[in-house]
């Protein structure tokens, strides 16, 4: 078995993605779960719209996002000079204060480091209505954006 030099591991940016920024599966959790408070008009609305301001101020750009009842999904990419979580906190609270969204604290987040690995996390984003038995087919699922025209 050949010995791998951990030491020298590549670490950087994928070229899909501009140098500028960093791109990363997101995933918030409501609470309680199980309870339906993101799966609805008026707030799947006002996410879209805040998502837009806060696209058109420069936080961040987002690629796909899917809102199912208790939690959300989402590939992001973030310009470097911008902090992750405090962007996203900014982002709960307002949602949290202006439509009455209960979060659970924190995030999870996973950094997208190549194509790949974007277009898998995308197919289980877009399939989770489905998993979740809430539609037969994915393009049924009002709840979803997808900025990508097919590709990441």
């Amino acid at each position: 078995m050949k010995h791998i030099d951990r030491s020298h591991l590549p670490h950087e940016v994928p070229n899909w993605i501009d140098a500028t920024q960093e791109a990363f599966f997101i995933t918030l959790n409501c609470l309680p779960r199980g309870h339906n408070q993101l799966a609805k008009p008026a707030i799947w609305d006002a996410i879209l719209e805040t998502i837009g301001f806060r696209e058109q101020r420069g936080d961040w750009k987002w690629r796909l996002i899917l809102a199912m009842p208790d939690h959300l999904h989402g590939i992001v990419l973030f310009p470097r000079r911008f902090f992750l979580q405090k962007t996203m906190a900014d982002w709960k609270r307002w949602l949290a204060t202006r439509q009455a969204i209960v979060w659970q604290d924190g995030f999870f987040d996973h950094r997208l480091r190549s194509l790949e690995s974007a277009t898998e996390k995308a197919a289980y984003i877009r399939l989770n209505p489905v998993r979740a038995g809430l539609v037969v087919q994915a393009s049924e699922w009002p709840y979803v954006r997808d900025w990508q025209s097919g590709a990441l």
